[in-house]
């Protein structure tokens, strides 16, 4: 676990400048807890390469607890069959530069979207909603995966995000 909170931080915290409560170089938060689903990629070395957080609704959840704004006049989504996708991302350290930090459309970023939504499915989810930047919905929608705003995007923290849903209908494309 120490290793995917690292990789979490190098991510979250060093690349793109979260300001997240971290101690000693590791990012966990209050919903890091024993019903957590976690999926981690790892690259021919070995090396964590993508990471994913996935978490039924009906307990406490990042969209529901800290960000609720974002689903403007609807209620936060509280039910077993509604889970949350967060801390979701596909950077493969040993790449340098921006090419390591934007890869939307790299396998790994697919492979891995695609099995959250496996397993979501497996844990009997029916529709998945998530805190993105902008830029994810491009990618959902070049992949297929049917997925759509909850409310009008906001700026937290200078940064333009959105709560989006994804219906589990489908894989994405490969």
């Amino acid at each position: 676990m120490n290793g995917l909170a690292r990789y979490r931080h190098r991510v979250f915290v060093e690349k793109l400048g979260w300001d997240l409560a971290c101690c000693g170089g590791l990012e966990f938060d209050q919903f890091d807890r024993p019903d957590t689903l976690y999926l981690a990629a790892r690259g021919d070395d070995g090396q964590l390469v993508g990471t994913a957080r996935l978490l039924p609704t009906h307990r406490p959840y990042l969209l529901g607890d800290v960000f609720p704004q974002l689903m403007g006049d609807q209620p936060v989504p509280r039910s077993p069959d509604v889970w949350e996708l967060s801390r979701f991302a596909a950077v493969d350290f040993s790449r340098t530069g921006t090419d390591a930090l934007h890869q939307f459309s790299s396998p790994v970023t697919l492979d891995l979207l695609r099995e959250a939504i496996v397993q979501a499915k497996l844990h009997h989810a029916k529709r998945l909603i998530t805190v993105s930047p902008l830029g994810v919905e491009r990618l959902l929608r070049r992949t297929g995966v049917r997925a759509y705003r909850a409310a009008p995007p906001a700026i937290i923290d200078g940064h333009p995000i959105f709560a989006c849903w994804i219906d589990l209908d489908r894989l994405p494309r490969t």
